[in-house]
């Protein structure tokens, strides 16, 4: 836990981005009718039947101190799919960045070997030397502001039926576009120093 709070009072260097990811996943859902738009005096009504169309998975990226996120549709979430994402992290969007320092929970594909099923040996190599991971501890999640801007996404994008994957990325990627253009960070407060007063319950306890 104190890893990523002292990450978080880091100041900005972008040779030394501090990047959060996390991953979910989204049911497409098609309207069997129309949905009825509301008018004066009337909500919007909306059929309670609808076809599912299966699943889509979302990976994002939210750089805290520069305001910019990004987020991905990809059909599945397995090592290879990961993989692929955070290399296209380093690749296209931090070239210049000497070590991306990864916040990120402790699923079991977010993992160098993961690298290893994905690319041959030598790519796998150099991308990992490009990466620092920062594991939340368990039950730590929060510590993730991925997680926060994953909430804003499902309130502000994905509270409502999407029947493509198609149509979610076009929605998704407007999202984007526009909190990246209003360069919208996060400003986290949450220190080392109070970790160790609020949550002194969780760090362990010696007897003399």
């Amino acid at each position: 836990m104190e890893e990523v709070l002292e990450l978080y009072q880091l100041p900005y260097d972008p040779r030394f981005p501090v990047v959060c990811m996390d991953e979910t996943s989204k049911q497409l859902v098609e309207e069997v009718a129309e949905p009825v738009p509301p008018a004066p005096g009337r909500v919007l009504r909306r059929d309670y039947e609808y076809r599912r169309h299966g699943v889509a998975n979302l990976f994002l990226a939210f750089e805290p101190l520069r305001g910019w996120r990004w987020v991905e549709v990809t059909e599945r979430r397995t090592r290879v799919d990961w993989a692929h994402f955070v290399a296209q992290l380093l690749e296209r969007h931090y070239p210049a960045a000497e070590c991306l320092l990864l916040v990120l929970d402790n699923l079991n594909t977010h993992s160098g070997a993961s690298f290893y099923e994905a690319f041959v040996p030598e790519l796998a190599r150099e991308l990992l030397q490009r990466l620092h991971f920062v594991h939340t501890p368990k039950h730590g999640s929060w510590l993730n502001l991925a997680e926060a801007e994953f909430s804003i996404l499902q309130r502000q994008c994905l509270d409502r039926r999407i029947p493509t994957a198609p149509i979610l990325r076009r929605e998704t990627r407007a999202w984007v576009d526009q909190r990246n253009q209003l360069q919208i960070g996060a400003d986290w407060q949450f220190t080392t120093a109070d970790a160790r007063i609020k949550l002194k319950r969780f760090y362990p306890s010696f007897e003399r």
